[in-house]
């Protein structure tokens, strides 16, 4: 079965005829539109007849389209526009609960500086009542901007409605159609808009270009500022290719509207009584009628979406919106739609469009009927699936997050801790009250039981590899408190019904062999049958009582040794999308697998005063607990900080998974992180899953154990600051 793609509210594929028009202005006409000779005068016909199309899409004069890069920055231009034209006359703008993130935060950046927003609530459809946009009318409001069709749930917004009071008021009204275009009519005269923005790359025209329709007589403050391209109203040399490209896309989309639109309603309804013929209890999200034709958004309850989109292996689909696809929280819309949570956790996104046909709507039904059913539980029906080969096995598929970024947030995390008291006992040498790796019990007076419990979900595919990194990081634990492991116990969630028994044993054999690598053995442990699959260790370990290293302890001017580099959350995110390549994936695997055995026995040797691991909070999450443990402030050289390859890169590309913003919001308020970049702080922030010690020592003693560290092949294994006195646990990034 090849790949379905029912993901068209995310992006679509530029058209053939599309393509066909925009190659002359790729091979042959490059000249600027804006040169008088034979060769400006080339593209300049071209994007003006790319004006007259777009205008005839719209009903509107040429003279009333402005291209811009796309749906945003339209949206920008129109609402900060206006806001700026008219600061004089008012500062309040009405929008509405469910906007996309591009009116959103428009308005959120506006709010903050000084204009007053009013946040319009949606009925259980998503519509927004007329009445209250009329009620909420101020003396003071310069803007109405109400979305045309969400993107989420394809709700189609009383628009004309709207238009028709704001008329009245004398306000100007602005629309994102960026879903709607190419999709309904969006006659401008008939919506009655004053502004309306569209984003190519919804109606199969390039990324990267879009138009803001403004009615004549409107006034806007430009936002762009250089040359006077676009009618003075957006500088910048026009982007002819695409421009030619948008054109003949609004040409195709009024031309043969009533067709695709037909087209686009026969395949989603086809998807939905395939459905919800097959599954029960499906909830179907937006207005049952007033709803774009291509779109379908369906609520599977008690399974969390981003699990079933991972494992739908044939069939692309977003969970909740596609600008949300790597949350795993509530979308803004559903929750403005008040969606319960068992619905609104597993919402799916379908959409139609020109390419699909009845065969794949067909194969795509079976695919996800099949995946629903083998996520649901025992007691909801839970039919008995087809399951792959181990070799066919993809285990981040399973999984709605990876490893230690999967942990609850700390902020969170902490709240939840304070109330848990514990009983007295003079034996308990570290507990609860600290944020050490481990806890630590006396046995006797020579003698201390050191015992840690760690599990997680998959962070790699390979169910071997899996095992390994988990067992080098719940031994990690016991190594940071300088204690010898004597023997782990298993922890295992698995989908039996789901995933063949191999792959647990491939689990199970590869943890055993990094127990073996520290010289314990596994002698058993709990399973539960579980959707997610999840492994990891308790592993007990002994260590003289006096000879406990805590994460409290650093001393003034001790020098802090990271011995393996950070990234490995931001990567394994990388790693889930296909991004990394064979050489960088093995080299990752490799850092998460490695044992923090060597660095933990040659620390002995020295004085060291505190130690951690670094895991799911992050290098800057553990060594704040450190620093505010010791009372310590610290200092951090970020240069010094190993990173694994093209960490950056792909940190920069976005890839960064959402414990590791958790982080960051976690630890802020006590880090001056100086002229350091987003980018560098998210780094430092990076959730790890099997990272590397971190040690506070004497410099004079911390020289010679990198010295030795390095010897023994931890090449990366660096000074990367400094505690700097007594304080209150701030930490400084140079």
């Amino acid at each position: 079965m090849e790949n379905i793609y029912l993901d068209y509210n995310a992006t679509t594929p530029i058209d053939k005829e599309v393509a066909k028009a925009m190659k002359p202005f790729l091979e042959d006409y490059f000249g600027n539109p804006s040169s008088i000779h034979s060769y400006g005068t080339r593209t300049k016909l071209a994007v003006e007849e790319a004006r007259r199309q777009v205008a005839s899409m719209l009903s509107c004069e040429a003279s009333e389209i402005i291209f811009t890069s796309g749906g945003t920055e339209s949206n920008n231009m129109a609402v900060k526009g206006v806001a700026y034209a008219n600061r004089s006359k008012g500062n309040h703008i009405i929008t509405s609960s469910v906007e996309h993130p591009a009116i959103f935060e428009v308005c959120k950046y506006l709010e903050r500086n000084g204009y007053r927003i009013t946040w319009l609530p949606v009925d259980k459809y998503g519509m927004i009542n007329p009445a209250d946009v009329e009620s909420s009318i101020s003396s003071d409001t310069i803007l109405i901007t109400i979305m045309h069709a969400n993107n989420e749930v394809g709700t189609i917004q009383p628009i004309s409605e709207i238009a028709e009071i704001a008329k009245k008021h004398n306000i100007i009204f602005h629309s994102d159609a960026a879903q709607s275009a190419g999709k309904i009519p969006c006659d401008v005269n008939i919506l009655g808009v004053d502004l309306l923005s569209i984003a190519g790359h919804k109606l199969y025209s390039p990324k990267g270009i879009g138009v803001l329709y403004i009615r004549d007589g409107i006034t806007l403050e430009k936002i762009m500022h250089g040359a006077d391209h676009e009618q003075n109203l957006r500088a910048g040399t026009e982007n002819v290719l695409e421009i030619v490209g948008l054109g003949k896309a609004c040409e195709i989309a009024r031309n043969k509207l009533e067709d695709y639109s037909s087209h686009y309603s026969e395949m989603r309804d086809l998807l939905w009584k395939l459905l919800n013929d097959n599954l029960d209890r499906l909830k179907l999200n937006g207005h049952p009628d007033r709803r774009l034709p291509n779109t379908l958004s369906v609520s599977f309850p008690g399974i969390e979406a981003n699990t079933l989109v991972a494992r739908l292996d044939k069939v692309a689909a977003s969970a909740g919106a596609a600008c949300h696809a790597e949350s795993i929280d509530v979308s803004a819309v559903l929750e403005a739609m008040k969606v319960p949570i068992e619905f609104a956790m597993g919402t799916v996104r379908f959409s139609t469009g020109r390419g699909n046909t009845e065969e794949e709507i067909n194969k795509a039904a079976r695919e996800i009927i099949d995946k629903v059913k083998s996520l649901m539980p025992h007691s909801e029906g839970r039919k008995e699936v087809i399951k792959p080969g181990i070799n066919e096995v993809k285990l981040t598929s399973y999984t709605h997050g990876l490893g230690c970024a999967c942990k609850i947030e700390p902020r969170k995390l902490e709240k939840v801790l304070k109330s848990i008291k514990l009983n007295e006992d003079i034996n308990i040498l570290v507990g609860t009250e600290t944020s050490d790796d481990a806890t630590v019990y006396r046995i006797s007076n020579d003698l201390a039981l050191v015992q840690t419990l760690d599990f997680f979900t998959p962070i790699v595919d390979n169910p071997y590899h899996f095992g390994s990194i988990a067992a080098a990081n719940a031994l990690s634990d016991i190594y940071a408190m300088g204690a010898k492991p004597i023997f782990a116990l298993n922890i295992v969630g698995f989908p039996e019904d789901t995933l063949p028994m191999d792959v647990l044993e491939q689990i199970l054999l590869g943890a055993n062999d990094k127990a073996h690598e520290a010289g314990i053995n596994v002698l058993g442990g709990h399973t539960i049958e579980d959707p997610e699959p999840k492994y990891g260790m308790v592993v007990s370990g002994l260590i003289h009582p006096d000879r406990i290293i805590k994460n409290k302890g650093a001393t003034a001017e001790d020098i802090l040794i990271l011995t393996k580099p950070i990234g490995t959350g931001i990567l394994t995110t990388a790693l889930k999308r296909g991004l990394v390549d064979d050489d960088l994936k093995s080299r990752l695997i490799q850092i998460m697998s490695e044992l923090n055995r060597l660095p933990a026995e040659l620390m002995l040797k020295y004085n060291v005063h505190a130690c951690t691991d670094i895991t799911g909070f992050g290098l800057l999450g553990h060594l704040r607990e450190m620093s505010k443990a010791s009372g310590m402030d610290v200092e951090i050289d970020f240069q010094k900080v190993p990173l694994i390859d093209k960490v950056k890169d792909f940190a920069a590309a976005g890839t960064i998974p959402g414990g590791t913003y958790n982080n960051l919001d976690w630890v802020k308020d006590d880090v001056n992180f100086g002229q350091q970049s987003k980018i560098n702080k998210l780094i430092l922030c990076d959730a790890q899953t099997s990272g590397g010690l971190l040690i506070a020592i004497e410099p004079d003693d911390g020289k010679k154990l990198l010295e030795e560290l390095k010897a023994g092949g931890l090449d990366k294994a660096s000074i990367i600051g400094r505690i700097a006195g007594e304080g209150k646990g701030n930490i400084s990034i140079l």
